[in-house]
């Protein structure tokens, strides 16, 4: 309790001090939180975390079966993918889609050592926005195929091989069996990562691309000469849009979790009035004994034969 007093009157201190500090501005605060730039930018910072998740997961997949499959030529090509793309850092990825141009000048469609069929500049054919996209989900794609990756090891192998003895088919099984129970597994550690992708998007101005929120922003505060208002004003739209996202992910997890856990002891023998029923055998007898339940309206029968 004095451990518990301690810190509530930290945090009033706290409040009151940023109430009235000067550098924090709240009167610019409140004058630039829905300021159209603003808004628009956040706007921009929803769309590079929609596009690039909806791509990291559909690869995400595609390199978690890969990472599972028995052909190792197969495998180790999504080992490789993974190595290069956790091991290096985001911005620096983000950086080199940003100079792709210097390294493809253009896009070519044909057979290799042939005239291409169709050509294109690399910097008509891919924006600043394009290439954000492009570098947050192929980084992205693989952390989720280690997490789809260990959701659909999580299921045990005797669903899959019930799932044939019972005449399903690979697509049946995936869809009605396995991913239906690794959901609860996948669902978690997924809501993290989109939630940690919307901050990501701070990253893209390596590409560069200055049309999210933060990078927005910063910009502003260069002009007004006062960076602390936007920073704050900034970190209030993420932790709105994040605040979102954390009550989404518990009704998801909720939804998928449904009946882990939920065993509950049988009614009959809550009131410890009724026993075991059925054929048990005694030792030494030759045959088994019949145990006969008792009747609602005689509580009291029932026995053996």
């Amino acid at each position: 309790m004095v451990f518990a007093v301690v810190l509530v009157a930290i945090f009033v201190f706290f409040v009151i001090d940023a109430a009235f500090r000067p550098a924090f501005d709240w009167p610019s605060v409140g004058k630039y939180l829905f300021d159209r730039r603003i808004s628009m930018a956040a706007l921009v910072t929803i769309e590079l975390t929609v596009f690039s998740m909806v791509i990291a997961i559909i690869l995400g997949v595609i390199l978690a079966v890969m990472r599972l499959s028995p052909n190792p030529v197969v495998k180790s090509v999504a080992w490789f993918y993974l190595w290069i793309f956790r091991g290096t850092p985001v911005y620096v990825q983000l950086t080199i889609w940003g100079l792709i141009s210097l390294i493809y000048t253009s896009i070519d469609i044909g057979l290799p050592f042939m005239t291409p069929w169709l050509s294109f500049s690399t910097t008509a054919a891919l924006n600043t926005f394009t290439l954000a996209v492009i570098g947050l989900a192929l980084n992205e794609a693989a952390y989720m195929a280690e997490i789809v990756r260990a959701g659909l090891l999580s299921v045990d192998k005797g669903q899959e091989e019930a799932s044939i003895a019972l005449g399903m088919s690979w697509s049946q099984t995936m869809t009605r069996v396995i991913l239906p129970q690794s959901m609860r597994v996948i669902i978690p550690p997924t809501g993290n990562e989109v939630i940690s992708m919307l901050k990501t998007t701070s990253l893209v101005t390596a590409v560069p691309f200055s049309l999210e929120l933060f990078t927005r922003s910063r910009d502003i505060s260069a002009e007004t000469f006062n960076p602390i208002p936007l920073l704050i004003v900034a970190s209030i739209w993420y932790l709105f849009f994040t605040s979102i996202l954390m009550v989404g992910q518990y009704f998801l997890e909720k939804r998928f979790s449904r009946g882990v856990g939920d065993r509950q002891a049988n009614k009959s023998d809550a009131g410890g009035g009724a026993g075991l029923t059925g054929a048990v055998p005694i030792v030494g007898a030759g045959q088994p004994t019949v145990v006969l339940p008792p009747t609602p309206d005689k509580p009291g029968t029932g026995g053996t034969r």
